[in-house]
């Protein structure tokens, strides 16, 4: 059993010792008990991980884990740019599969008096379930536009504004997207879903702050006093993603075989070959539909809030992403070096400074934002230096999976989980019964332990917890 060899070297910090075919080290960033539940498989796909060609300083794995395709989601590993590769198992399937958040002046007294009202004019608004798209389908060239341009198309069409821009990872634009290199069947399975949530652990939470750690900090972001109304929204790329994702696996195994691999779902191939750089130019464009669509959503929320409280103000705090590789500098032994990280189920974690924050947070670090399930609590935390030392500049990204979806249709009853959140009060759209039951609160780790984790490291501190009001899930 591998998880058995594995040494706690400090607090929160395990860590599976270079042997064999590994090339580096491998650690874990858990707390005792979260440590204890992890499974073996997500410890053997870290011991795989560790295998790749190019890896530096040593695989990651962070404490919301769980099993994933090649990677764990939480799986966070650096590359040599000469030696290393480019996974697209190492990203996922839902790729830039993201969290946008944004701060109301509405109070959850005011918002509690057309709750259901609110909530459901963004079901009924922003489609949601599995394959689900909206009655506009965008042509190729407006398709190719968004790819290209992000975030930057929405606004240009009149939907939401330059300061927007501003507020999003890359200004809601990865450099390099090429439409070329995404085939016309991810194109076609994105045509409708722009403006969409899919489903799966997509969610729209209309929450409240609960608990404010650093309030300097939430100020900057607009989060002035507990009870404040905040809306969250995380989604990706939906089928187009999917596809892209599935395309460039089939390539790469195709080019490069798996034979070589402690596991074929880590195809790869190297960063500077012709496929390599193909897949990134790819992911890039699914990226940038994925920021656009998560705008797209916001600006519907900010319709249907509008609708009841003519008044009120939706601004935008931060858009970030936890499924992506990005090319970024960090130091390697004393030099600063540019290496591709992979990100799967990981929160880019930058302190004050770096180049890729946006001006208006420049000084305090880049924001975070980790959700707990549809009854628990969700956590905002600010980027730090000290994970840009010891974790490529990552943290967590949510609370993790304990249960598959498949335990937990055959343990829970809908009444069961409806009866949970009504006792939170919390108020809950689900499209599907499925839904409601594969991403009730009790299949998911305690989203209070993995953000004290990240805390108590260092790689993302605590600014404000917030606490569901209305959720719309798939």
């Amino acid at each position: 059993m591998l998880k058995e060899r594995m040494k706690k070297i400090a607090e929160n910090v395990y860590e599976f010792p270079k042997e064999g075919k590994m090339l580096v080290p491998g650690r874990i960033f858990a707390s005792d008990k979260l440590f204890k539940n992890i499974e073996e498989e997500c410890v053997q796909q870290l011991f795989n991980i560790c295998q790749l060609p190019g890896i530096i300083k040593y695989g990651i794995v962070m404490s919301d884990v769980h099993v994933g395709y090649g990677f764990p989601i939480g799986g966070v590993a650096a590359f040599d740019l000469k030696k290393g590769i480019i996974s697209p198992g190492g990203v996922g399937y839902d790729i830039n599969c993201g969290v946008r958040l944004l701060a109301t002046n509405l109070t959850k007294s005011e918002f509690l008096k057309k709750r259901k009202e609110v909530t459901h004019e963004i079901a009924r608004n922003v489609p949601v379930g599995l394959g689900r798209g909206t009655k506009q389908k965008l042509s190729d060239a407006e398709l190719n536009e968004i790819m290209k341009k992000g975030v930057k198309w929405a606004v240009e069409k009149g939907f939401g504004t330059k300061e927007d821009i501003e507020k999003v990872e890359d200004n809601g634009c990865i450099k390099g997207a090429d439409p070329s290199k995404v085939s016309q069947r991810a194109k076609a399975r994105g045509r409708n879903q722009l403006g969409t949530l899919g489903a799966g652990n997509h969610f729209i939470d209309i929450q409240e702050v609960n608990k404010i750690y650093d309030e300097k900090i939430a100020k900057i972001f607009g989060l002035e006093k507990n009870g404040q109304i905040v809306v969250m929204i995380h989604t990706g790329s939906r089928g187009l993603g999917h596809q892209t994702a599935s395309d460039y696996i089939k390539e790469i195994e195709k080019e490069y075989g798996t034979g070589h691999l402690p596991d074929r779902e880590l195809a790869s191939a190297p960063i500077n070959s012709k496929l390599g750089r193909d897949y990134m130019a790819a992911m890039a464009a699914a990226a940038n539909f994925a920021f656009t669509n998560r705008h797209m959503i916001m600006h519907k929320i900010r319709e249907a809030f509008k609708r009841f409280f003519p008044k009120v103000k939706l601004d935008l705090i931060y858009d970030i992403a936890h499924n992506i590789a990005k090319f970024e500098f960090h130091d390697i032994n004393g030099k600063s070096v540019e290496v591709c990280v992979h990100r799967k189920g990981a929160t880019r974690s930058f302190g004050p400074g770096r180049k890729e924050i946006p001006s208006v947070y420049k000084r305090i670090g880049c924001p975070i934002f980790i959700p707990g399930s549809m009854g628990t609590s969700s956590y905002i935390l600010i980027g730090t230096k000290k994970a840009e030392e010891i974790s490529f500049g990552s943290t967590a990204h949510g609370s993790g999976r304990v249960m598959s979806r498949t335990q937990a249709k055959k343990i829970f009853s809908p009444e069961e989980v409806r009866l949970m959140l009504k006792q939170k009060d919390v108020y809950v759209e689900a499209q599907s019964v499925k839904g409601l039951l594969e991403e009730n609160p009790k299949v998911y780790k305690n989203s209070d332990e993995v953000v004290k984790v990240s805390h108590e490291l260092g790689i993302g501190n605590l600014v404000a917890e917030l606490k569901p009001v209305s959720v719309i899930i798939g």
